[in-house]
């Protein structure tokens, strides 16, 4: 069964599972093929999508007039546990509130800047145990109606004596209500068999797998490739960035298999996360050029590994349209369609029947979109849940007398104030 054909899994434990039955009208939004429509929204779904002005609604009414409407993003690899950590003077704290809490905002960060759901490696075992997860696990449920979080068990050993106590917590990690598990084969002595292990717990129940891997090393690729062939619902890896570093022809045999077996890569085109200590990004058009489903991820957020990271999906875009070369449209599709995919979310389009999971973005076209993105209208299960709005102001002066302007309601002048020279909403 192929990642599109994969039927959604139930949200975890008990997750908001009804949407806002009242309806939303999106206005004058304008569509990446160039059309200007209304989208209508009820219970969480899109009902109707018409010409502008063609449709009504008892419910609230957005006007868009000015933004591109697309699909909503996901952040499919997020550090959870260690976000926002950078700053903190001394040891980070793993203690659960303070994990709450960081997670939390960590999420609320990242729906702001448009993804509505999102996958979070959490560490579990040594000192701090399950505790980690079960704080993630907490931010979750009080997330339920803004965003969807999904925690992925991350142990650090699974092999040998000193692996035992770690398998043991992996399981137990997905009674507590992890819904994916995965780790660091690389950082385990015998590799193969933390990957076997992992396979193991994940068949026994029926959970998908995100594993942690360079991807430097083509034999260990491959054993991995044959050995996740057959697993469903699926097997994820990232972000491989050594790939990159291989030669030419091995870089393409590994490729190959991972097509073969279903492997999707997850790339993270800002850098390295606290899972690898090299930096650099998975090669994407070699990838996708040999069938492997690629997404794009964030990775770090301003922890040890990237103290300024962004957890922005446009960034990740935007990155990989700058520097990877790929289209516009193919590149947010990396963190929108692809990354929903890997999720095993339903697909979204600006269509009838699909899901109200949404972005408006300040712009005509995606392309300025990735370049400027700075006001943003968020929808999760048919209403809105996050808005952000800048305004850019310039100075009375010649140069900026032919700027683009958008008006905003007039205010009369503070005695004593210049003038207001234009500005320039993003």
């Amino acid at each position: 069964m192929s990642a599109d054909s994969k039927q959604p899994q139930p949200p975890e434990d008990g997750a908001a599972t009804t949407a806002d039955s009242t309806s939303l009208l999106l206005t004058h939004a304008r569509l990446t093929d160039g059309r200007t429509v209304d989208v209508r929204l009820v219970g969480g779904r899109i009902e109707a999508v018409g010409t502008a002005g063609s449709l009504t609604a008892a419910g609230a009414r957005v006007d868009l007039t000015g933004y591109l409407l697309l699909p909503a993003a996901a952040e499919p690899h997020a550090h959870a546990d260690t976000a926002l950590s950078a700053d903190t003077p001394g040891p980070v704290s793993y203690a659960p509130e303070e994990v709450q809490r960081r997670a939390t905002e960590a999420a609320l960060l990242q729906l702001g800047h448009g993804a509505t759901a999102l996958r979070a490696h959490v560490r579990i075992g040594d000192v701090q145990g399950l505790g980690p997860l079960q704080a993630v696990l907490q931010a979750r449920r009080s997330l339920r109606g803004l965003a969807d979080l999904t925690a992925v068990a991350v142990p650090r050993l699974l092999t040998g004596v000193a692996g035992a106590d770690g398998l043991s917590m992996l399981r137990d990690a997905v009674k507590m209500g992890a819904g994916v598990v995965g780790g660091c084969p690389d950082l385990d002595p015998d590799p193969a068999g933390y990957v076997e292990a992992v396979l193991e717990v994940a068949a026994e129940n029926g959970v998908p797998v995100d594993l942690h891997t360079d991807g430097d090393d083509p034999a260990r690729l491959a054993r991995l490739a044959a050995m996740a062939g057959g697993l469903r619902p699926g097997v994820t890896i990232g972000p491989c960035a050594g790939l990159s570093r291989l030669p030419s022809e091995a870089a393409h045999r590994a490729a190959d298999r991972l097509a073969a077996a279903g492997v999707t890569v997850v790339c993270l085109p800002q850098g390295g996360c606290g899972g690898t200590e090299l930096r650099g990004a998975a090669p994407v058009r070699l990838l996708r050029a040999a069938g492997v489903r690629v997404a794009a991820g964030g990775g770090a957020l301003r922890d040890v590994a990237n103290p300024v990271g962004r957890g922005d999906p446009l960034e990740a875009a935007y990155l990989l349209a700058s520097l990877g070369g790929m289209a516009p449209q193919k590149a947010y599709g990396a963190v929108s369609t692809e990354a929903r995919a890997v999720m095993g979310l339903p697909k979204v389009r600006v269509e009838a029947g699909f899901p109200a999971e949404l972005l408006a973005v300040r712009g005509e076209r995606l392309a300025g979109v990735l370049s400027l993105a700075y006001s943003r209208i968020v929808v999760h299960r048919g209403r809105v849940v996050a808005r952000t709005s800048a305004v850019r102001e310039y100075c009375d002066s010649a140069a900026a007398l032919d700027l683009p302007r958008q008006a905003r309601p007039e205010r009369p002048p503070e005695p004593g104030s210049p003038p207001a020279g234009p500005d320039v909403r993003s």
